[in-house]
Parts: C-alpha cells; sequence; structure tokens
C-alpha cells in the first residue's frame, strides 16, 4: 500500500481545480461535528463498509481521507485500498494540520446545504414571517396555508397547527391544489431554516402568483416564541389533479430555462455509465412511496428535498455527475435547479419510471466471515449458561433504544483496548449490531487480535427480536462515550430552550464563514 500524505496547502488546491475529489472524514459524526473541512463527508471509520461504496462507488476516484492525526485516515486507507480503490491520500497532520495552515474549520452538520440555504436567502432575499405574525393569522383565520417542507416522520414528530406535510421537492407539484386561489399566502416551515427558505424560494421560483414566505426559524422558532407545536398529525398532501400537474410542469419548463437544466435519455445515461474516468450518481427524487412501487435500476431513493438539505449525505465525490430521475419532471428539474445553484455543474434530468421494486441492499466493502456466524437460539443457550459477552456496535441512538440484555456498547473502531478491560470477558464472546453485518466485521477484526472464541450474531438484533427474544432499553452499559452520533437540537439532554438558540445562530453565521473559507462555489443565475 502505498499511502500518500497531503498537505493543506496541496488539498486547498485540488478543491479548486475542478477534478472529482472524495474528501472523507473516519471520525464519529459527534466529533466531526465540532471542527471538520467544509466539503468533507463524514464517513466514520467505525462504519466505513457499511457507507462508503455507496457515497463513493468509482474505485479510482481521487480520495483524501482526514482525521484527527491519530491514525484513523491510515486504518481507513487500509480497509479502502483493500476494497480495491486505487488513489488514496491521507490529509498530513488531519484537521489540525489545516487549522494551523490558516484554513477554514466549520462546526456542525451537513454545512454545505445549510450554508447554502443561508446564501439564498441573501442573495434572493427570500421574504420571511415571524412566528407571532402567522400565529395571529391562523388566530384570526386569515386565508392562509402552512405547508411543511420536512419529510413525513419529521412533519410527525413535531408540526406548525394546521400545517400539511408536502416535502420540498413536492411543493410545486402540489401547490395549485393547496392553494388554489392567489390571494391565498402561503406559508413554508421546516425545522429551522434551510428547507424553509429553499421551498419558499422553489415557489417564488416557480412564478405562484401567491404571496410565499418561509416561517422564520421553522417550529424551533414557532417554540422559542412560547407556541405549541402539535405531534402526530397525519394532513398530507392530496394526490395530484390534472391541473395542478399542468401548471407544475409549466412552471418547471421555466425553472430548466433559467437554470439551463439539461435533459437526457437512457441511451445517454447508458453512455454516462459506461465512462471509467467519472463518477455518476443515479438518484430517483420521487416520493420514497413511488421508488418502492417501482424505479430504474442502479437508482437510489433521494427524496429532492432532502438531496438538497443533506448532498453530502448522498453524494461523496465532489465534481460527479448526478441524474434525477422523475417521470413527471417537475421535481427532477426543481431539485437540479438547487443542485445547479450549489455548484454542481453536471446536473441532468430523466423522465422515466422503471420497474425495479423495494430497496436494493447495500453495497460493501468486503462481507463478514460466515464461519464465525451464531443464530439466535445457540446465543440464548450460551446467555442462560453465563457463558457470553455481548457487545453491541450499532450506533449509540439505536443501542439506547433498545439492545439485548446485558449487551456493552461499544464504537467498532475502538473495541481492541476495551476487551479484557473496560468489558470482561465470559467464555465466548458475541457481536451484535442493528442488522449483524457490523457486527460481523467487528467479529473479523477481532480475530485477528484474540484468541478467544468469537461469534457474531446473525442477522443481529433485529433477529433477535424476531425469534422472540426481549430487547430493553434498560441496564445501559457504555464501553464508549456515545460521540457517533451528533444529536439535533431537541434531542439533546439539558436546556433545550438553549440549544435551539445556539443551533439557529451557528446557522445565521454560516454566511459569514463561507465568504473567509473560499471553498464555496455557490452561484447566483439571472432572475427569469
Amino acid at each position: 500500500m502505498k499511502l500518500k500524505l497531503i498537505s493543506p496547502q496541496v488539498l486547498h488546491a485540488m478543491l479548486a481545480d475542478g477534478g472529482e475529489l472524495a474528501l472523507v472524514d473516519v471520525r464519529e459524526e459527534l466529533i466531526f461535528s465540532r471542527a471538520h473541512l467544509f466539503f468533507a463527508r463524514s464517513i466514520p471509520l467505525s462504519r466505513l463498509e457499511l457507507n462508503f461504496a455507496r457515497l463513493v462507488p468509482r474505485r479510482s476516484t481521487r480520495i483524501v481521507v482526514c482525521d484527527e492525526d491519530d491514525g484513523l485516515a491510515q486504518r481507513a486507507a487500509r480497509v479502502l485500498f483493500a476494497a480495491g480503490y486505487s488513489d488514496v491520500g491521507v490529509l498530513h497532520h488531519g484537521i489540525r494540520g489545516w487549522s494551523d495552515a490558516g484554513l477554514q474549520v466549520f462546526s456542525g452538520v451537513n454545512v454545505p446545504s445549510k450554508a447554502f440555504g443561508e446564501f439564498i436567502e441573501h442573495a434572493d432575499a427570500t421574504p420571511s414571517i415571524a412566528a407571532d405574525e402567522l400565529d395571529r393569522m391562523i388566530r384570526d383565520g386569515d386565508d392562509v396555508v402552512v405547508l411543511d417542507s420536512r419529510p413525513y416522520e419529521e412533519y410527525q414528530r413535531v408540526s406548525i397547527p394546521t400545517a400539511i406535510d408536502v416535502p420540498g421537492a413536492e411543493l410545486v407539484l402540489h401547490i395549485r391544489d393547496l392553494a388554489p386561489s392567489p390571494v391565498t399566502t402561503v406559508v413554508v416551515n421546516c425545522a429551522g431554516r434551510t428547507r424553509s427558505i429553499i421551498g419558499a424560494q422553489s415557489l417564488i421560483n416557480a412564478g405562484l402568483p401567491n404571496k410565499v414566505v418561509a416561517l422564520r426559524n421553522g417550529t424551533m422558532g414557532w417554540s422559542l416564541a412560547g407556541r405549541a407545536c402539535e405531534t402526530g398529525q397525519s394532513r398530507r398532501a392530496p394526490c395530484v389533479s390534472a391541473e395542478s400537474m399542468a401548471w407544475a410542469k409549466s412552471a418547471a419548463e421555466r425553472v430548466a430555462q433559467r437554470f439551463k437544466i439539461s435533459r437526457i435519455d437512457q441511451a445517454t445515461l447508458d453512455n454516462f455509465r459506461a465512462e471509467t474516468n467519472r463518477t455518476v450518481y443515479l438518484f430517483d427524487v420521487r416520493d420514497p412511496a413511488e421508488y418502492e412501487a417501482g424505479h430504474i435500476p442502479g437508482a437510489l431513493s433521494a427524496p429532492g428535498g432532502q438531496l438538497v438539505q443533506a448532498t453530502d449525505q448522498y453524494v461523496g465525490t465532489l465534481g460527479a455527475r448526478i441524474v434525477l430521475v422523475d417521470d413527471a419532471e417537475v421535481r427532477a428539474v426543481m431539485t437540479a435547479s438547487w443542485l445547479r445553484q450549489m455548484g454542481w455543474k453536471d446536473v441532468f434530468v430523466l423522465a422515466e419510471q422503471g420497474s425495479e421494486k423495494g430497496y436494493p441492499p447495500p453495497e460493501l466493502l468486503g462481507s463478514p466471515p460466515a464461519e464465525l456466524r451464531i443464530d439466535c437460539a445457540a446465543l440464548a443457550t450460551l446467555k442462560s449458561r453465563d457463558q457470553t459477552t455481548i457487545v453491541d456496535v450499532s450506533l449509540s441512538r439505536e443501542y439506547l433504544k433498545a439492545h439485548i440484555p446485558g449487551a456493552w456498547f461499544a464504537i467498532r473502531s475502538r473495541v481492541a483496548p476495551k476487551l479484557g478491560h473496560t468489558i470482561a470477558l465470559k467464555a465466548t464472546l458475541v457481536f451484535t449490531s442493528e442488522d449483524g453485518i457490523l457486527g460481523g466485521f467487528a467479529a473479523r477484526d477481532a480475530a485477528e487480535y484474540m484468541p478467544a472464541p468469537l461469534r457474531y450474531l446473525e442477522g443481529g438484533n433485529a433477529a433477535w427480536k424476531k425469534a422472540g427474544h426481549d430487547l430493553t432499553s434498560k441496564q445501559a452499559l457504555m464501553a464508549d462515550e456515545p460521540d457517533d452520533t451528533w444529536l439535533k437540537p431537541y434531542e439533546r439532554p439539558g436546556d433545550a430552550t438553549k440549544a435551539m438558540q445556539e443551533y439557529l445562530a451557528w446557522e445565521v453565521d454560516l454566511l459569514e464563514r463561507i465568504k473567509r473559507d473560499g471553498t464555496a462555489r455557490f452561484a447566483q443565475f439571472p432572475a427569469a
């Protein structure tokens, strides 16, 4: 393995040279969130085999791995070389080296998308409304419709009174059914700022004649204003009428012309896929239920609003081609318009509907060793005889929700020094995880440095539950701090008000920080 050390100056130049580049941070998510490079993708070493191939599919991609100069990047590079990635470098001295060179670091997650939202609000002067004013309009019975631009699961957790769930890319498609009168005020909200701003500006860019505003600071702003949110609501947009579809397609055509959106056919997609020197991401931006019912082979589900909101969670390679699939075109065009403004040059729309159903299995880097598997019945027998130590390498949030009684939580990349020290070992060591796959990789790792009998639970915690065995949220045995997961402001323990205020201030401050950084490629297109 020939490992290249990449200086901060060289990496900074690579970010500006227009070539494809995957910049990967392999620290745990919470640690990543405290300080990282603007365009870095968070792919923790502990889950590298599960997530890397989806985010960086082309094996000859130019890759730079970064860490805290603590050896994680080198360990990750070895995994990537073994999986066939041929152009892997490590940022010299990691995040500290980058910062010491006088270059910007950022806190938080999904930073490029969050910063982009602030850029758009400033560049387009996106109008907004305060929570108090919206509350007055609702109580007075004004002609106003509130549209929540988040996925349904988020909407159900907490929502604004009267709000209807219409995830971001669906707004233009449904708006004429939801606000048929041009005098209706349309308010778009999310949990914070980004999807409120992007959703409202989508409708404005589409030429909706109504007054359109973003709810300032979303449900967090609503709560901070002393207003009560709702939970468990089920208001959703109806099926699109012919009239709404016709208006949406006409609006999308105007948007496509303004933002120079290119359309392709299946033959062009096939040609893209045949090229070995370029990466192609194929995303179905429709509602997940539509994707599951039938999609083009090889397409991944990436609902348009979420793709814009968290581009770094879908696209690991900067400079890659992105093809967006939507049989109605509207959602793909609106999503493409935002990706174009974010600086993605090669974005294409494909109007097709495939027949492949369901969700494809993830592509893994390697596979867990079959000879180390143990089934639920055998593990239950070992437990009943007190002859096993179980180590759960699931995400901490999943472990704390439900785990096998007596199981220890540990972060997979740190397991080795815990065994026999923090975690007392009994006769047989058994690894588990959400579905057993990561547990299998942990068992493979452990087999290299310990002679004790070890196994991994086939099917993991899901199989254990399906077999009729209990899971518990109690008796948490934490061999590691739960720094594998960044928690949203309203999920954090302690003062929720302070957490929300700090988060919103962080979002607003991003605009100045990206100016100092200088690597963002956000663009403002001429008005229609």
